[in-house]
């Protein structure tokens, strides 16, 4: 049976999440997310990436030779790459600075290559854009979460506002990279637990 949207949503967003459940996407999550603004920022720009690559991908997907698909995935992956890389280093330098290199390499996400080879390559376009969409924005989620832990504990703000009446001794450690290791191994913990099989006894 065609998978509807309430599924598709689902899937991405909670049952099947890319980073806590597939385990993709963990490179730039543990770079980005010292800061939330710089994590909804990469965020949005993975979400945007994503989805016109499989909208465009699943409307050509009878076009394109299967020996070549790859590459061609790849090519209109780097298209869409290039003009979010572009845009930031034109409207939010500052930002594009901070991100470094991980713009670029949203080009080599397992998460957006993952999409279209397993469900833009088979499905209509607005499903596979659906699909897309919402792998982005549970992608998005998981980045807030971890950036949300960091920069509060780390240097007691949100989105860089600093939190008023807070005196507390920041933790050194939530601005570096092992941080977010550490708590996207809990939130992974986590999840394998809410998604467990219940073994029950027959009575």
């Amino acid at each position: 049976m065609a998978e509807g949207l309430r599924q598709v949503i689902s899937r991405n967003v909670w049952k099947d999440n890319q980073v806590l459940r597939q385990i993709l996407g963990i490179c730039s999550s543990l770079a980005v997310t010292n800061l939330m603004t710089n994590s909804l920022v990469m965020g949005l720009g993975l979400t945007f990436v994503t989805t016109l690559s499989s909208l465009t991908i699943s409307m050509l997907r009878n076009l394109i030779p299967h020996r070549i698909r790859m590459i061609v995935q790849t090519l209109i992956i780097a298209s869409y790459v290039i003009l979010v890389d572009i845009f930031l280093k034109a409207n939010l330098p500052d930002i594009s600075k901070a991100l470094g290199p991980y713009v670029g390499l949203i080009i080599t996400n397992c998460i957006i290559m993952g999409r279209a080879e397993a469900y833009a390559q088979k499905n209509p376009p607005l499903l596979s854009a659906a699909d897309g969409l919402f792998a982005g924005i549970g992608y998005t989620l998981v980045l807030l979460i971890i950036a949300f832990i960091r920069e509060f504990l780390g240097f007691g703000s949100v989105f860089g506002w600093q939190i008023p009446f807070l005196n507390f001794e920041k933790w050194t450690i939530m601005v570096m990279p092992p941080a977010a290791f550490f708590i996207i191994g809990v939130l992974i913990w986590v999840m394998a637990n809410l998604f467990a099989p219940k073994s029950g006894k027959k009575s």
